[in-house]
């Protein structure tokens, strides 16, 4: 659920009819005395409250994926929240998505910021892509998962689906497992575009569509994984699958590649598979399941789906 007041927007998600987590934005300009060092009259936004029950998901890393992407979405270039030490696992997720350390508070809460320095580090970085020097593909994933593993690119179709708090929901990090022979070429650092497919008894040509933005962290065969254990591990939260199927796949090998990657963006404006073919210019004879992409291609992807261009770094 999302509250606004004019430049302020308050966020709150429910478990079991109980407030889980609780996130308030404020974009301010006033000066402040509280702060060492002293916060000069300038456009910031602020996280007034980041509050989460310890209820054992990751919906701290929910919540700083819509703080970043308001970031960069409505041209902020410094955002800043203050915690206290004893916070010590939120302030190791602030870190590892760029957050510094830059003062405290006269009631010497920590204060920690980001700004729109670009560090060529996708966790650093996010939710910002760089469209140069890696390589686009098209990955393909079948209803039943996307909008649980891709929560913001829910299709306006899907009334009826309602998203649960739960981990692979949450988190940033999302693990794709298939067995399409053209993901071997994927490799860190690529960025892919996330293509819905069409449910059954529709047609392809305007119900599968081209929905996110993400960026490969790590590419794996099932087979480099020593035992079930390292397998599960390597999936963490990201995973849509239950410990019981991670087994399966484990003992079957029928699904050998794995990728783990970034949800950076949802496109605001989904790209038919039509449009993929006739206006972006895709081979509509190629294999949509895993397809490589061209720069021109993925740019244009990025123009028609309506990505704001604070997301991309030049």
């Amino acid at each position: 659920m999302v509250r606004k007041k004019s430049n302020e927007e308050a966020y709150v998600f429910f478990e079991n009819n109980k407030i889980g987590g609780f996130l308030y934005l404020k974009d301010e300009t006033e000066e402040s005395n509280e702060i060492r060092p002293f916060f000069d009259k300038r456009r910031r936004l602020k996280v007034g409250t980041f509050k989460i029950n310890a209820h054992g998901t990751v919906l701290g890393q929910r919540f700083l994926s819509i703080i970043l992407r308001k970031m960069y979405e409505e041209g902020f270039n410094f955002t800043y929240v203050t915690l206290f030490k004893k916070q010590e696992g939120l302030i190791k997720l602030l870190q590892k998505f760029g957050f510094r350390l830059l003062g405290k508070k006269n009631n010497n809460e920590l204060v920690y910021y980001k700004n729109d320095e670009v560090f060529d580090n996708i966790y650093i970085d996010f939710p910002r892509i760089s469209n140069r020097n890696n390589n686009k593909f098209l990955l393909s994933i079948l209803p039943i998962f996307h909008t649980d593993l891709f929560p913001d690119s829910k299709l306006s179709t899907e009334k009826n689906h309602y998203i649960e708090d739960l981990s692979f929901t949450n988190t940033i990090e999302k693990v794709y497992i298939a067995a399409m022979h053209e993901m071997a070429n994927i490799k860190k650092g690529d960025r892919i575009v996330i293509y819905r497919t069409a449910e059954q008894g529709k047609s392809a040509e305007y119900s599968s569509v081209a929905t996110s933005i993400c960026s490969v962290i790590e590419v794996k065969n099932i087979d480099e994984f020593k035992d079930i254990t390292e397998f599960s591990k390597f999936c963490g939260k990201g995973s849509i699958f239950s410990e019981s199927e991670l087994s399966n796949m484990w003992v079957n090998k029928k699904y050998p590649y794995v990728i783990k990657m970034l949800y950076n963006v949802p496109l605001r404006k989904r790209i038919t598979r039509h449009d993929l073919i006739e206006v972006i210019g895709l081979n509509r004879q190629a294999y949509f399941g895993c397809l490589k992409i061209s720069d021109h291609e993925f740019d244009k992807i990025l123009e028609i789906g309506e990505v704001d261009e604070g997301f991309i770094i030049d």
